[in-house]
């Protein structure tokens, strides 16, 4: 077993069932802070903007209580829509920003927009981005990623996403070969990236000093060939079960730890199961398991 001396772990709402700032179906703030805590994680993230307090001194003295400290925010972006929609995007991220710069976290996870509603499925513009919105989404990204560290101190890792345009091994590529190494890095998501057909080991051993981040997830082959067969929208197959709780699906983690241990930096992985809508008692037994599984990995 490799001893990950390297990697530190960590959970999000995400686990939780989280999805919204607001949402009956979702698990209270304070519940999520006391059931990650007594699952044994030290790091989390803030989730959807709202969800947790956005009062610093509020958020401080919650996490501090309980032991916990945060790694990174979290930020949906349409970057490859051009500066027509820098105003709007940039107000959005420097809430988040803000907040996880108070709270000491050094990263600021970037999600492209869906080309498609996660829950209706209702397509909202072409699953193929042109070569005038390649352009647009790289450059956009790099001048975000540029304010983001000069005003806000953090560093921008952006996530390939399932139903967004960079997903796949070949988008993820582009997207990584037109942006520049000293300002964008990735958040690799390892079920996202199997999700959408890519190799997480092989991801982490060609592009190793782009990966700045990593987001622990599985998918379950089965229901995955299902929703695909089905073109069946990110949500709803969610809500099938397509994430889930390792080690019963795809990726191996134990390879994709050890491959990232070997990149020889320090590196946060946090442990995302999509899991929308769940019953609130559902997500605490699965941390407990994961995080024993994880250990088991030497993490």
């Amino acid at each position: 077993m490799t001893t990950l001396s390297r990697i530190r772990i960590g959970s999000a709402p995400d686990s939780w069932g989280v999805w919204f700032p607001e949402d009956p179906q979702q698990v209270p703030w304070r519940r999520f802070l006391d059931e990650v805590a007594e699952s044994g994680y030290e790091w989390i993230e803030l989730g959807p903007y709202g969800y947790l307090p956005t009062d610093p001194a509020v958020l401080a003295a919650e996490t501090a209580r309980r032991g916990l400290k945060v790694s990174a925010g979290t930020v949906f972006t349409g970057l490859h829509h051009g500066p027509a929609v820098w105003e709007k995007t940039w107000a959005h991220v420097a809430d988040n920003a803000a907040l996880a710069q108070a709270m000491g976290a050094g990263h600021l996870v970037v999600i492209p927009s869906f080309w498609r509603d996660d829950k209706t499925g209702e397509v909202l513009e072409d699953r193929v981005l042109t070569p005038a919105q390649w352009r647009e989404l790289t450059t956009q990204t790099e001048r975000l990623a540029h304010e983001v560290r000069e005003r806000y101190g953090l560093q921008v890792v952006v996530h390939p996403h399932a139903d967004t345009h960079i997903d796949t091994e070949e988008n993820v590529t582009r997207f990584l070969d037109a942006t520049d190494p000293g300002l964008v890095s990735l958040c690799l998501d390892t079920g996202h990236y199997a999700y959408c057909g890519g190799d997480s080991v092989k991801l982490i051993e060609t592009y190793g000093e782009r990966i700045g981040y990593l987001h622990l997830k599985q998918v379950d082959p089965e229901i995955l060939a299902a929703v695909r067969a089905e073109e069946v929208p990110f949500g709803p197959a969610v809500a099938r079960g397509v994430m889930c709780e390792p080690p019963a699906g795809v990726p191996a983690l134990e390879p994709v730890l050890a491959a990232a241990q070997n990149l020889g930096v320090d590196l946060f992985a946090i442990v995302e199961q999509d899991m929308y809508p769940c019953p609130p008692d559902k997500p605490l037994p699965i941390a407990h398991r994961t995080r024993t599984y994880l250990r088991s990995c030497g993490a």
